[in-house]
C-alpha cells in the first residue's frame, strides 16, 4: 500500500504563560507540583490552534472513554 499517511494530529492551545505550545516546567523557587493529564475521546476535536484549556475541557465533555494523570514535584535547590 502506497497511501501516504498523515502524521501530524493535534492542535497546540495555550499555555499558562499565554503563549501557543508546550513550553516545559519552569519552576522558580520552592516547590512545584505539574499535573499531566491524558484523554481518551470517541471524537476527534475541532479546535483552533490557540484554544484555551476551558474551550478545550468544554470540548470534551461528554466524550471522555478514560483518563489518566499523574503528578510531579519538583524542588529547585
Amino acid at each position: 500500500d502506497t497511501r501516504e499517511i498523515k502524521t501530524e494530529v493535534g492542535t497546540q492551545g495555550v499555555n499558562s504563560w499565554g503563549k501557543l505550545g508546550y513550553g516545559g516546567p519552569c519552576p522558580g523557587d520552592g516547590e512545584h507540583r505539574y499535573v499531566f493529564r491524558v484523554y481518551a475521546l470517541d471524537m476527534m476535536l475541532n479546535l483552533e490552534s490557540g484554544t484555551t484549556r476551558a474551550k478545550a475541557e468544554q470540548a470534551m465533555r461528554g466524550h471522555e472513554l478514560a483518563k489518566a494523570e499523574t503528578v510531579g514535584k519538583y524542588i529547585r535547590e
